[in-house]
């Protein structure tokens, strides 16, 4: 940069150190760029006028505008060159829920959480925001409206769950505004949208072997499902908002559509879209939990001789029948947080992007 004329060189060189603090801060990092969310995270962020890396195990699309680092979560030598001269770090890789893998699990959400906040520091990153889960509070019993308060699950509803809730802890307690290092949790609660891997081709499929034919309870109890887009909201919004107020840091939010509906409602509402037959015969709520907890035990008693990982299990029933919605009112008041896309446009747009599994007559 040549220097203006009459310009001090003290004022150049502060004007050259500005610069560079402005651009490196639109520099971010999302670990598990590869995967749903992570897409939609990255997508979000070059519109907004990001300079983006993904760090992931592949690379799951090509995008001349993003660079791509492939390697190990835990380990340190393949992180630090994707969080280089990086401001802010996006970390939404998880293994699968449904794989069943608890030593995967433990390794990727607490070892190598771990492993990112220490590469962070290495590296100079000042933000850090986690894609953590409404479900680390959730013991298989109602929350309505349930707050950023409310305590840990004591007794977790999977293994799953049980290590997002040591990764949380982990990463809020990091926070360190002293050493310019801030950290959030964003805690969305059943994430779907377009390119969604998991809860609509799931459904599908159960649809077509005729399993989705009967409603646990009475079907009215309401639970939030997030769509991908807002979820993406709230993660930018807490990442620029961290930086103005060092009172987030170290704080969980909820990040949901704000529109709480019954579980079987919309449940409904995909099945019809993609023209399936929705469930209309209803099992009594009890019944069915003590169904599933008497297979649990049968399960356990057997298991020295043959293992079984049953679908059918109470946690899975809690989460059909319960009531389990949360408030955003604290991302509303310190992040400004509002959702992007109502309840019936979401719906519409995911029933649209799966056309392919629509059922043909």
């Amino acid at each position: 940069m040549e220097q203006a004329v009459g310009e001090p060189m003290g004022d150049q060189v502060m004007r050259t150190r500005l610069t560079g603090d402005i651009a490196r801060s639109k520099k971010c990092t999302v670990i598990g760029g590869s995967g749903f969310l992570g897409q939609h995270m990255v997508e979000q962020l070059l519109a907004r006028g990001y300079t983006v890396n993904v760090f992931d195990v592949r690379q799951g699309f090509d995008n001349p505008h993003v660079r791509f680092f492939l390697g190990d979560l835990c380990s340190q030598q393949d992180l630090y060159p994707a969080l280089e001269g990086v401001s802010t770090v996006f970390h939404c890789a998880s293994p699968s829920p449904s794989s069943n893998n608890k030593e995967l699990f433990y390794r990727v959400n607490f070892f190598g959480t771990k492993n990112v906040i220490e590469t962070c520091k290495k590296a100079g990153v000042q933000k850090l925001i986690l894609t953590s889960s409404a479900s680390v509070v959730f013991e298989g019993i109602d929350i309505k409206n349930g707050t950023e308060d409310l305590p840990y699950a004591s007794k977790p509803i999977d293994y799953y769950t049980e290590t997002k809730i040591l990764q949380e802890k982990t990463v809020l307690g990091a926070s360190d505004p002293e050493r310019n290092f801030f950290t959030t949790a964003i805690r969305p609660h059943s994430i779907f949208g377009p390119r969604d891997p998991q809860l609509v081709p799931t459904l599908v499929e159960a649809a077509r072997k005729g399993k989705m034919k009967f409603i646990i309870g009475d079907g009215k109890n309401l639970v939030d499902f997030t769509f991908v887009e807002n979820v993406v909201h709230g993660h930018i919004l807490a990442a620029e908002h961290l930086s103005q107020d060092a009172a987030l840091s170290g704080k969980a939010f909820h990040i949901t559509n704000d529109e709480p509906i019954p579980f079987w409602s919309f449940l409904s509402r995909i099945l019809i879209g993609l023209n399936y037959e929705p469930p209309k015969y209803h099992l009594p709520y009890w019944v069915v939990y003590y169904l599933a907890l008497l297979l649990s035990l049968l399960v356990t008693m057997i298991s020295p001789l043959v293992q079984i990982q049953p679908t059918f299990t109470p946690m899975r029933v809690a989460l059909a029948g319960t009531f389990h919605y949360y408030s955003c009112e604290k991302a509303k008041k310190l992040m400004g947080y509002q959702p992007l896309v109502s309840m019936d446009e979401a719906v519409e747009k995911t029933v649209r992007s799966f056309h392919h599994l629509r059922k043909v007559e």
